[in-house]
């Protein structure tokens, strides 16, 4: 099992490293896309000037670099697996000053800290794609401090989650996607109302509290859509590798077609649903 596990720990930080000049490249669309996600995340952490604080699968940032601006007598760690993702954060925090945030390479799973480290957690849409999230849930229980709080987000219901439902949806009736295997890594992987209470109560979380965020990611232009999804959609690149010229071009007008549908006054917005799962050690 551990040999699988560092398998797809392995998959994990090559694709996130592959995509993050992509991430890079539409990082303000992105975090402007997921700020509600870590604006929830924040509000249930109640960050004080002094915090020191552990954002997790922290990605070019962010939460982690709100946060840091908020505990300005603190600081902020942000882990990622992905070495690539890192250089981008620590170019962000660079850029908007920030010296109380740093970055390490880090795996979810195994986290290089002692125990009862940190005041707060949070971690913005990565529990998902951690090889055990139970293991995750519980090394997070074990770095913060007793009565430190934790909030994450992972994405919901899949039916609710149109901005990449829409591009899926078509790929899936013009090229075959064999189904993960169950329990891997995946985008609505924490979507079952309570899984990621239940791992939080397993891990030893009190006062766990879950919620919902629904809203519509906004983009200037279909053309912008579908260059967005190929520069940072993992699972859409590779459904697509093979297909030929004609298949992506079909694939393309379809899509063009669906999105304009759900925009039917002319618009360019595509819903989400994303969860707030929140607790106290």
């Amino acid at each position: 099992m551990e040999s699988q596990l560092e398998k797809i720990r392995e998959q994990q930080k090559q694709s996130w490293n592959k995509f993050s000049p992509g991430w890079k490249k539409w990082d303000e669309f992105n975090m402007a896309f997921l700020h509600p996600m870590g604006e929830a995340i924040i509000k249930q952490l109640s960050i004080t000037e002094t915090d020191h604080v552990l954002d997790i699968a922290t990605g070019t940032g962010e939460p982690g670099l709100t946060i840091a601006a908020l505990a300005t007598q603190g600081k902020v760690t942000g882990t990622d697996l992905a070495e690539g993702m890192l250089e981008v954060a620590q170019q962000n925090a660079k850029e908007k000053g920030l010296p109380n945030y740093e970055t390490l390479t880090a795996d979810a799973g195994e986290l290089p800290f002692s125990d009862d480290s940190f005041d707060a957690i949070s971690c913005r849409m990565g529990f998902m794609f951690f090889p055990d999230m139970q293991q995750a849930a519980n090394e997070m229980y074990r770095v913060l401090k007793p009565g430190g709080r934790i909030a994450v987000s992972v994405w919901g219901n899949p039916a609710h989650n149109d901005w990449v439902n829409t591009i899926m949806s078509v790929i899936k009736k013009h090229i075959e996607i064999p189904p993960p295997a169950p329990g891997s890594p995946g985008m609505f992987r924490c979507a079952a109302p309570n899984l990621m209470s239940d791992l939080f109560k397993q891990a030893g979380f009190k006062n766990i509290e879950e919620a919902t965020i629904t809203d519509k990611a906004a983009y200037k232009t279909f053309d912008q859509y579908w260059e967005i999804m190929l520069d940072v959609g993992a699972p859409i690149v590779a459904a697509m590798a093979g297909a030929t010229e004609e298949t992506v071009a079909a694939i393309r007008t379809e899509t063009a077609a669906l999105f304009k549908s759900k925009n039917p006054g002319g618009g360019a917005e595509l819903c989400y649903d994303a969860l707030i799962i929140s607790g106290v050690k």
